[in-house]
């Protein structure tokens, strides 16, 4: 059941949520040519909204998107969507937005399937619950990383640092990972090399001996958060971080390992290709970071998304969920 009342920013204009598509013509569709950031609220306030900025235009860049609009128009533009959608948000909803910028019609449609041409620029905004809904619980269970059979692809074929849309493998390791035994399996990806790249969605880090580990920069998405537990957490606690090509036997030997992404923040993993990550408890290192974090953010971090999901428990079993989806 979609909550009424959001809209979207599309091109200039504000429309309901509904009602915002793109040709089957666009590029976007035809080839996965699409590049998008998503980002997420504290107590209402943006997180590095533009160091995402910065990394969608630098997608730009590279892949040569024809795009007027300029980084601080498109500022403005997500902040306008935010205050659009402000009113139907709850007050212990945060936001989730999600800019979205295609590269418009192949040349081959334009001007004769009656859709101007040019880029679009889509920004959406919509609760950040939807994206962790059930998640509470893998705060103290941890999650359980396998390795695919689906590499990443390395950054010699595509770019990986660019936030882009073609991400079939992701997919393609998701369903494999999925028809595994038990529950809370998360995909983890190896680089053509057999050394760890990244999860479907996240970053991947291991704590051995008290320093944090992860994974060299070369053929990942270098995400946003990953560079706060880097920059920002680790270097205030004092604690080293190191980047270096990771092998699966230095998994099997970690401390902890954790994950990272924008909508949940820090993910601990208990299990690593069904073996226990040193006591198959989430680790000290890993809660110290994670409440580091809430004391910044000025929220616990945690309790807000076990919050959401208590909420969605007590009501009515018989009524339809608005989440729609759980994106990583």
């Amino acid at each position: 059941m979609q909550e009424k009342g959001r809209v979207v920013y599309w091109n200039g204009e504000f429309i309901p949520e509904q009602e915002a598509r793109i040709s089957i013509y666009d590029s976007a569709l035809m080839f996965g040519d699409m590049i998008f950031e998503m980002t997420r609220s504290f107590n209402k306030k943006h997180f590095k909204l533009r160091q995402h900025l910065e990394r969608l235009y630098t997608g730009i860049k590279i892949l040569r998107v024809p795009i007027s609009m300029t980084i601080d128009e498109m500022e403005e533009a997500v902040y306008r969507t935010v205050e659009a959608n402000e009113p139907v948000f709850a007050d212990d909803d945060e936001h989730r937005v999600m800019i979205d910028v295609s590269r418009g019609l192949l040349s081959l449609y334009q001007g004769v399937v009656g859709i101007p041409p040019g880029p679009n620029v889509i920004i959406a905004d919509f609760p950040l619950r939807w994206t962790v809904a059930g998640c509470g619980h893998l705060y103290d269970e941890g999650i359980k990383l396998v390795i695919s059979s689906q590499r990443a692809i390395p950054a010699h074929l595509i770019e990986p640092k660019i936030k882009n849309r073609s991400r079939l493998f992701y997919l393609m390791a998701n369903i494999e990972v999925s028809n595994y035994k038990g529950s809370n399996n998360w995909a983890l990806l190896l680089d053509p090399d057999g050394f760890i790249a990244e999860g479907t969605g996240s970053n991947f880090f291991m704590v051995k001996d008290n320093v944090i580990y992860t994974p060299e920069g070369r053929n990942i998405l270098r995400g946003i958060t990953r560079a706060t537990v880097m920059d920002d957490l680790a270097l205030k606690l004092g604690i080293r971080c190191v980047e270096k090509n990771l092998e699966t036997y230095d998994v099997y030997t970690a401390d902890e390992v954790f994950l990272t992404s924008t909508p949940f923040c820090i993910l601990p993993a208990t299990y690593f290709n069904g073996v226990p990550i040193g006591d198959g408890k989430p680790g000290e290192i890993t809660r110290l970071l994670l409440n580091t974090w809430s004391k910044i953010a000025g929220l616990d971090i945690v309790e807000q998304i076990k919050g959401w999901d208590k909420k969605e428990q007590t009501k009515d079993p018989n009524a339809p969920s608005p989440y729609q989806f759980k994106a990583r």
